[in-house]
């Protein structure tokens, strides 16, 4: 009874700190039932391949090391290939051992011999390791799905190398202010119009003009501020004039860049030119932490720090934590996408939405990417990723590739 009491009690109370799995595994290592995780008399027992270890042959005979899901690695047994029912795993399992053994050769793919019987256990970890990887790669695209709150869907992609998710990121799809920082500012005033295309809206009321155009593109220059109709407004949600606060309305993904940059965005759908794309999210901080942050962000050689200098510089966004998509996307000095300043319910000109659109046509497949400094791309506002001091202490160097490259990101 105390054995399975206190299984229930860490199901319950510590779901952060130990995994799911590791509980399934326990469970069924002690033979106890907990339909909180999805243990019950009936599947108690189950036997599910989750992914294939090891391979050897035995008196001609082809045999894998199973790892069973649910169940810990002292389960594991070897199964005759006529016994797995996996062609999805089987085929992962050979495409893993390929890669393997073409980085082992510097992309040189190689046969392996008739006669090799079993698999060397260099080959065999890797196998293991990019199984790992693949579930919980899985398993934080699970989780960035759940958390979203627009249309768009996120993928996630490694077929780089072993690295898995970020273990200190947490998405979010609004800025989180830091403490001592209020959001809080509403609107005082709604538009009442029946067509806000047509008729005097929200920016007019700001004295600018009305962002897009009937196709939903974005037709005011760079640098003009964005005033979307907000939640006072008795337009509705298909109004013309709230574009941004709709969200990311493209299936993008997170992938594995091949050129030493880490983890990169693709959109996975074409996007017209001056389309909305996505919103820039973090923690807001005041400049004096930034300039504390950015010195120990120096000698990582990366930050995430973002000016909201619209108006005045007294807050910065910092994505290094929290954030979104576009806390993944790269700098370009060549890039397509483009940012604007945009103002919905919270109208205090000293913290704007940070938006980015598109500049010209974006192909499915192709990576998403803007300028850190906001040069080359027309932008005449003052905008910028981390103008620090600290920052333009240490040169980083650009790894964009674009022919019209600076050199370096600062």
């Amino acid at each position: 009874f105390w054995v399975k009491f206190y299984f229930l009690i860490v199901a319950w109370c510590v779901p952060c700190l130990v995994s799911l799995d590791t509980l399934q595994e326990l469970c069924r290592k002690e033979k106890l039932t907990c339909k909180s995780i999805g243990i019950t008399k009936r599947n108690l027992n189950n036997y599910e391949v989750e992914y294939l270890c090891d391979y050897k042959v035995v008196k001609d005979m082809e045999y894998y090391l199973v790892k069973w899901k649910g169940w810990p690695d002292s389960t594991n047994t070897w199964e005759p290939l006529q016994n797995l029912k996996c062609p999805l795993l089987l085929q992962q399992f050979s495409n893993d051992k390929h890669n393997y053994l073409s980085q082992v050769k510097k992309g040189k793919a190689i046969t392996p011999k008739n006669n090799n019987k079993t698999l060397k256990p260099a080959i065999a970890e890797y196998i293991v390791k990019k199984a790992k990887q693949r579930i919980a790669l899985q398993r934080w695209q699970d989780e960035l799905n759940r958390r979203k709150n627009h249309k768009g869907m996120i993928f996630v992609e490694n077929t780089v190398d072993l690295e898995g998710p970020p273990s200190d990121f947490y998405y979010i799809n609004e800025y989180k202010p830091a403490p001592g920082i209020s959001l809080v500012n509403e609107a005082t005033f709604g538009c009442s119009c029946t067509d806000c295309f047509f008729q005097k809206c929200c920016p007019a009321e700001a004295g600018v003009l009305l962002a897009y155009n009937k196709n939903q593109q974005i037709k005011i220059p760079p640098g003009t501020p964005i005033y979307e109709c907000n939640s006072r407004c008795q337009c509705g949600p298909d109004c013309p004039n709230r574009i941004v606060q709709k969200g990311t309305q493209y299936s993008l993904c997170i992938f594995r860049t091949s050129n030493g940059r880490g983890w990169g965005v693709k959109t996975l759908v074409k996007i017209k030119r001056m389309s909305f794309v996505m919103e820039y999210v973090g923690e807001v901080i005041t400049s004096e932490e930034a300039e504390r942050r950015g010195q120990f962000y120096d000698n990582k050689g990366i930050t995430y720090l973002f000016d909201l200098d619209y108006e005045s510089d007294e807050f910065t966004v910092d994505a290094a934590r929290y954030g979104n998509v576009s806390h993944f996307v790269n700098h370009s000095c060549d890039p397509n996408l483009q940012v604007f300043n945009v103002f919905i319910d919270n109208l205090d000109t000293r913290l704007p939405r940070i938006a980015l659109f598109s500049t010209r046509t974006i192909n499915a497949g192709e990576e998403l990417t803007f300028d850190y400094q906001m040069k080359g791309s027309g932008d005449i506002s003052s905008d910028s990723i981390d103008h620090s001091p600290a920052k333009k202490r240490v040169r980083t160097v650009c790894k964009c590739g674009a022919v019209t490259c600076r050199g370096y990101l600062n």
